[in-house]
């Protein structure tokens, strides 16, 4: 019998524990450019640490793949992927977590490969600090510029050049300094404060652990002894309280509470709190974890809270401290790295997840795209994978949100395509841009062409529908505002408020108008047919007669979700 779910709760509780978000603990990357000896690098410094158990180093002994001179090959501890070890290249993020007398780590080993720069900004975007790794042989290459720039971009405060395979350049202090002075350079543009450059060996392990004999020119500790001294200060729990609700929990009708993880600061009992996007203050009363109440909760935790009134809060709003608000803006200036292979569109409409938090939003403008090489402005239009750059974003409804640098998980975001559901772009936001005036689409449109429907089906991210409500014409209103919130372009139209002979031109007029209509039918069911035929196959019907309002809400959503997804990945957007 296999183990209870209390059990394994438990179990990934003790797990949890053994790596606390405090500042024991370093989270770090390695970066660089393809073929540097990052997997390497990792795999000589679990092994020299000794962290690697006995069975995973028979496993790579026994592998038929050996690329390298000696009887094992270390990036294989680390490349578990089958086409990573057939190629010699990293592909995924492979994480690790290691620990010496002295400190916890958990490590990601991210790719080279300029194909794969997307999983390098995902492994980098939780670490305190970055290894840079560069080929001696090679020098500072592009990749490597265009890692260490986004690691500036995520904020990761510190910065290790370790410049390997020195055993090839016969250990040349020459090398070390030319490439080091590089770096140094690249770094002081790029505004990294704390840099420092190792010299090192992955494959023979100098300098990987301990100090090596090699290179007694070089008087700095070795890079895992670097690791273990740096100070890492925990300043997210210092920074303003922020959770944003990921499920509302109601067991029974004693028992309300929003769960979710502190995204930053710090929630007490009695603590004042704003509900967004409502602005209703109120106090937090409890704070439930797993083990029951606590006094606390900090930056990290994973928590339920429990507010003294009855507040309208659902997933994707967000709990504050009421005396340290959050920004709330349609529009912001923002830093962003575009991942896809498919251009971006300006003309376009993508989803935008911001915590848990998910709107419509179009980039309104290119501010400049950066040359990696040179890191000189240059004008643009719309990116290309792998660029990086500086855009403005308009959302279709407001984000409550903080500036990247003052606090990371609020400041951060991601942009998903929502025919394909790819992640097409990560951004990090530097400024809100105040005024809600819309920004133009683009400079491809003809102007002076009417709108087509396919055009408004495009730009309000659906096609055309009517949902036809029998019962009481709240739960038409309640349909209508949950399409509002989610960013859906609807209008609730009672039949009651017009002559019979005007219903089927006005809702005619917002059909044309690309519109979702919540039509309460009231006593006028003679047009139930009139109407049927002129929407077709996006004509929902729902009776709330003897059911509850939310229950008829979440279902037609729910049809209407399933509807919208398969009617434009068909191409019929403008039904």
């Amino acid at each position: 019998m296999g183990p209870s779910g209390a059990q394994l709760d438990t179990a990934l509780s003790e797990v949890v524990n053994l790596f606390p978000w405090h500042s024991g603990v370093l989270r770090f990357t390695t970066a660089g450019s393809v073929d540097d000896g990052k997997s390497t690098l990792i795999g000589r410094l679990l092994y020299d640490s000794q962290s690697v158990y006995e069975d995973q180093l028979a496993a790579v002994r026994n592998s038929r793949i050996n690329r390298s001179t000696g009887p094992l090959d270390f990036s294989l501890l680390t490349d578990g992927l089958r086409a990573e070890r057939e190629q010699g290249i990293t592909i995924d993020v492979a994480y690790r977590y290691f620990s010496t007398p002295r400190r916890k780590f958990i490590l990601a080993d991210t790719p080279g490969h300029e194909q794969y720069t997307r999983n390098m900004a995902t492994g980098a975007s939780t670490a305190d600090a970055a290894v840079v790794l560069i080929d001696a042989t090679k020098s500072v290459l592009s990749q490597s510029r265009r890692h260490a720039y986004i690691a500036s971009l995520l904020g990761i405060r510190h910065v290790i050049a370790a410049v390997n395979k020195m055993d090839i350049v016969g250990y040349s202090q020459e090398v070390f300094d030319r490439i080091a002075h590089d770096f140094l350079a690249l770094a002081e543009q790029l505004g990294l404060a704390d840099v420092y450059a190792v010299p090192v060996s992955a494959l023979e392990g100098d300098n990987v652990v301990r100090r090596s004999p090699r290179m007694k020119w070089f008087d700095g500790p070795a890079l895992l002894e670097y690791l273990e001294e740096l100070k890492v200060h925990d300043t997210e729990s210092l920074r303003p309280a922020r959770l944003p609700v990921q499920y509302v929990i109601r067991p029974d009708s004693g028992f309300r509470g929003f769960a979710g993880q502190v995204a930053s600061g710090t929630f007490r009992p009695g603590q004042p709190v704003v509900a967004l996007p409502s602005g209703i203050k109120t106090r937090v009363k409890s704070i439930v974890t797993f083990d029951g109440e606590a006094e606390a909760a900090t930056a990290g935790s994973s928590v339920t809270l429990t507010l003294e009134d009855e507040v309208d809060v659902s997933r994707g709003d967000l709990l504050a401290a009421a005396d340290q608000p959050p920004t709330v803006s349609c529009r912001f200036v923002a830093s962003l790295v575009w991942l896809h292979p498919t251009e971006m569109d300006r003309r376009k409409l993508y989803l935008l997840k911001h915590t848990t938090r998910i709107v419509r939003a179009r980039v309104t403008r290119v501010n400049h795209r950066v040359d990696i090489d040179s890191l000189v402005k240059l004008e643009a239009t719309s990116l290309r994978m792998n660029d990086i750059a500086s855009v403005e974003v308009e959302t279709t409804l407001p984000l409550y949100f903080d500036l990247y640098r003052e606090i990371r998980s609020m400041g951060s975001f991601i942009l998903i395509d929502p025919l394909t559901n790819a992640t097409v772009a990560a951004g990090m936001i530097e400024e809100a841009i105040q005024g809600d005036r819309l920004m133009p689409a683009g400079d491809a449109v003809d102007r002076t062409t009417p709108v087509s429907a396919e055009e408004r089906s495009a730009h309000f991210g659906h096609p055309v529908a009517l949902v036809w409500v029998e019962g009481h014409q709240s739960v038409a209103q309640r349909i209508e505002r949950r399409l509002f919130e989610d960013g859906w372009f609807a209008h609730l139209i009672n039949a009651s408020d017009y002559e019979a002979g005007e219903v089927v031109p006005v809702v005619r007029a917002f059909r044309s108008a690309g519109m979702i209509v919540v039509f309460s039918v009231g006593d006028r069911t003679a047009h139930r047919q009139p109407l049927r035929e002129l929407f077709g196959s996006a004509f929902f019907e729902v009776d709330a007669t003897e059911r509850p309002e939310s229950e008829v809400a979440n279902e037609i959503m729910e049809r209407l979700l399933i509807w919208k997804e398969t009617t434009m990945l068909r191409g019929n957007g403008a039904s």
